[in-house]
């Protein structure tokens, strides 16, 4: 007998016949754990092996084997986690999209003048994009050829749009922001703005993002309409 089986044997305990020995359960869920462990730093390295090598040879020429080289796992497990290479994308997506949840949440609580939180915001939603421009280029190429991504981005972009609808709705409750123009509308704007600023540099590849978006955000806050002397 091992002593890990000698463990389980004292540590069970046996008063309680119509019910599983504590031990049982505990290490049921230990087990548990373990496999949800394994399984998230799985997904986590194929995503990250992957992003790694649309940065190093695009994202048409990275091949799943390729990923899963990368990532020391066998080819069908890329499978278990992504039904395509294009649905790494969506995973980038939907890391994005938990980024601006916290924001949001953020928000609720925070003082900070709108105009610094959405700078801040806007950097640090970009930050990773930053670091691949191939990444955004690939996710436009993406959308435009896969149905099924694009499909699924769809609703990704719905509820990116509603997350930017919050904030702007803060802005407008604080009376920071405009009332004349609804939170959605808004919302749209500043988003096809950050689109459009991205996918812009995406050809370049520079560091110049953080001071295209800075830029961006300074001329879309205060509008192409000539300002009254004194305001």
């Amino acid at each position: 007998m091992t002593y890990g089986h000698l463990w389980l044997l004292v540590m069970t305990d046996f008063t309680r016949p119509n019910e599983p020995p504590t031990a049982v359960v505990a290490l049921a869920a230990e087990t548990a754990d373990r496999r949800t462990r394994r399984s998230t730093e799985t997904r986590e390295r194929l995503f990250f092996a992957a992003v790694q090598l649309f940065a190093e040879k695009g994202f048409a020429e990275t091949t799943v084997e390729d990923i899963t080289n990368a990532a020391d796992v066998g080819k069908g497990t890329f499978f278990n986690y992504f039904p395509s290479k294009e649905h790494i994308l969506i995973a980038f997506s939907d890391m994005q999209l938990g980024k601006l949840e916290r924001f949001v949440e953020a928000a609720r609580h925070s003082q900070e003048p709108m105009r610094a939180f959405f700078r801040k915001m806007s950097q640090e939603m970009t930050s990773e994009p930053a670091k691949t421009p191939e990444v955004v280029r690939a996710l436009l190429q993406a959308n435009l050829s896969s149905s099924s991504v694009r499909e699924v981005m769809r609703g990704r972009n719905s509820r990116g749009e509603n997350l930017l609808s919050q904030l702007v709705q803060i802005g407008q409750d604080r009376g920071e922001f405009r009332r004349d123009v609804t939170a959605l509308e808004m919302a749209r704007v500043f988003r096809q703005m950050t689109f459009g600023t991205l996918l812009l540099w995406s050809v370049y590849g520079d560091d110049s993002l953080a001071e295209r978006l800075d830029r961006a955000i300074d001329i879309l806050w205060t509008g192409f309409v000539p300002r009254e002397q004194g305001t």
